[in-house]
Order: C-alpha cells, then structure tokens, then sequence
C-alpha cells in the first residue's frame, strides 16, 4: 500500500484575521487535513507556489486586497487550475455568494459558522469530480512511464487504472465517513 494513501488532504487558509486564521486551522487540523497559513496575497502565492494543495479556503475580504481577486490570479499559477475553491466571508452584500462562484468558489461560507458545517463542506469540495480525474489522469501518466511497452505493443484503448495504483489515484480525495 502507498504511503500516499494515508496522507491527510493538503489546504490553504487565506484570511487576513489571525484569530479566524487559528481557528479554521485548528478545526480542519482536528479533523485530519494538513493546514498552511497566509495572512495576505504575497504568503498565499508563495504558499501555493511551493505546496501541492488540495484546496484553498480564503476570506473575501482580505483588507487592502480582495479574496476573489487574488484566487483569480492563483488560478493563473501552474498547478492550481483543478484545485477547488472555497470562500468565506462576513459580507452582507447581496450579489456575494454570486460574485464567488463567478471567481470559482466550488462553496462560500458566512462568517461566523458552524464548525461542523465546515468540515462538511470541506469534505464535499474534496470529493469534486475534476479531482479524481486529475488524479486518475496522472496515475494513467505515470503507468504509461513505468509500462511504456504496454502501449507499444496494444491497440489505443481508454487506459485503465489497475487496482493496485486506484487507492494511490484517490489518495487526496477524502469520503466522507458515513
């Protein structure tokens, strides 16, 4: 079995509240996912430059600079395109759940919330479609470099994930416990 397989899901906190930043960590970090901090827009690039995240939560509000804005922008960085999005926020506006999605947001969340209703929106992120197939495809990727006779010598089919490598294809992609 892969050590991969038991690796906790990688996730990003952006929010410019250190009280709220502590807090989110705390409760997703209780809860089994590996947490990183950032406090603005220069620590989040950085952070999403130098980790392989499974997800990113951040605030809309980031005082000088705006969540949306910046997720916008981390979009742009190689390796973040499939990540999802999760947004919180304490804004009234009436249009800030729509603006969210428009920005890529997969969920928005009010501050203040229920803990349990993080999590649980976590976990749903977590389980998006485009994460397993991008976990599937780089599996396909690395099969295809381990094997490559397998596909000098067969005819073009759709590739297929052995069941030894399923379990490492899914690694980052926690279920929910029912």
């Amino acid at each position: 079995m892969s050590a991969l397989a038991h690796e906790p899901a990688v996730i990003l906190i952006v929010d410019n509240d250190p009280i709220m930043l502590t807090g989110i960590a705390a409760v997703l970090n209780m809860s089994g996912y590996e947490c990183h901090c950032a406090r603005d827009a220069v620590a989040a690039t950085k952070a999403v430059q130098t980790l392989a995240l499974d997800l990113i939560i951040c605030d809309v509000d980031l005082g000088q600079h705006s969540g949306l804005d910046l997720c916008s922008q981390l979009r742009q960085l190689p390796g973040v395109v499939d990540v999802p999005l999760m947004f919180i926020s304490s804004s009234q506006t009436a249009d800030i759940v729509r603006r969210s999605h428009a920005a890529g947001g997969a969920y928005y969340l009010r501050k203040p919330f229920d803990p349990e209703v993080l999590i649980e929106l976590v976990s749903k992120a977590l389980w998006m479609p485009h994460l397993v197939q991008s976990r599937v495809a780089g599996v396909s990727e690395a099969f295809k470099t381990e094997m490559p006779w397998v596909e000098e010598t067969a005819p073009p089919r759709v590739p297929v994930v052995p069941r030894s490598n399923l379990r490492h294809a899914l690694s980052g992609i926690r279920i929910p416990q029912a």
